[in-house]
């Protein structure tokens, strides 16, 4: 059976409900990120390095100019998502924000039905949220995309996130409130995270309540705090078998009417230092669908009890 026979895809929610097929256009609105700015923070998250997965170049073209390039470049589609992904895509001024999001929606160059904007939870004030509610009472399909990665707050910590589960709680429950679509990405392999972990995580955010998963494996990419560790010998990625093991479970644990964005995630070399097969877009795809072929889809497991040993995460070491 093919993923999408075993996986509520984006692709086949967004096919089922528009007739036909609907694509993702990412855009590059040339944002920063209060964790990098010093606002919060300085130096990111430990994992980030924007340029592996967003061209840097797309930054000194308007939105519209992006918008016309992508759409020439896929024919296998009629109807798009504008897709602001790069950085934090609500850190600016509403009204700055507001001229951005409509020269996407607006742009005649491809018949654009509604925006997915990828932010941190800390990052989406009233205003904002007022703003995208305003796009979904037009009748656009409004996306926020929440990086939250893990429901652990020891790790958000070590990881350098600069904020905690409580505040993306609060933000998914006002803007699913509005109407507001949510997708929640999760990141697989973070240092010193378990499987148990994982589970946990996913525990909560269901409990939240959420519209869309996306799953990434752990990227270590060069120009991260986490490279620097990697080449040291520290740290390691997780491998394709450990990474399949625990997508399938979170995904067969997630009830069938969520939304699954991405079960993996891809990075570009030279930026990619590790796991080389997250080079390969298609590899942990197949291998998550030959795996759930065999022992069941999304969804099958909701039934099941989380019952599993949660190790206890300190500053330096697990403790079982």
């Amino acid at each position: 059976m093919q993923l999408h026979e075993l996986v509520n895809t984006i692709g086949q929610d967004l096919q089922r409900r528009y007739g036909e097929k609907v694509h993702k256009l990412t855009l590059h609105g040339g944002f920063s990120c209060p964790n990098r700015d010093g606002t919060i923070g300085k130096g990111g998250c430990t994992f980030c390095n924007v340029a592996s997965f967003a061209d840097e170049e797309t930054q000194i073209q308007s939105i519209a100019a992006q918008l016309s390039d992508r759409a020439g470049e896929i024919a296998r589609a009629k109807k798009y998502l504008a897709y602001f992904q790069a950085y934090t895509s609500t850190y600016a001024e509403v009204q700055v924000l507001k001229n951005m999001y409509e020269e996407a929606l607006q742009a005649p160059e491809a018949d654009i039905v509604g925006l997915c904007v990828g932010t941190r939870p800390d990052c989406v004030p009233d205003s904002v949220l007022d703003l995208l509610s305003g796009y979904v009472q037009q009748g656009y399909e409004i996306w926020l995309e929440l990086g939250l990665q893990t429901g652990n707050d020891l790790t958000l910590k070590r990881i350098n996130r600069g904020h905690d589960f409580a505040i993306y709680e609060h933000i998914t429950l006002r803007a699913r409130a509005l109407g507001i679509k949510v997708c929640t990405h999760l990141i697989v392999g973070l240092p010193k995270e378990t499987k148990a972990d994982n589970l946990e995580t996913l525990r909560k955010v269901l409990e939240v309540g959420t519209d869309g998963i996306k799953l990434h494996g752990l990227h270590i990419v060069e120009g991260s705090t986490m490279a620097k560790a990697w080449k040291a010998g520290k740290l390691e990625a997780p491998t394709l078998e450990e990474y399949v093991d625990i997508a399938c479970e979170l995904i067969q644990r997630t009830p069938a009417d969520i939304v699954f964005h991405r079960v993996s995630s891809a990075a570009r070399r030279p930026t990619l230092l590790s796991p080389l097969w997250c080079e390969n877009r298609w590899l942990a795809m197949t291998e998550i669908g030959r795996a759930l072929d065999k022992s069941g889809p999304q969804g099958m497991k909701v039934a099941q009890p989380f019952e599993y040993t949660l190790p206890i995460l300190t500053a330096d070491k697990i403790v079982n």
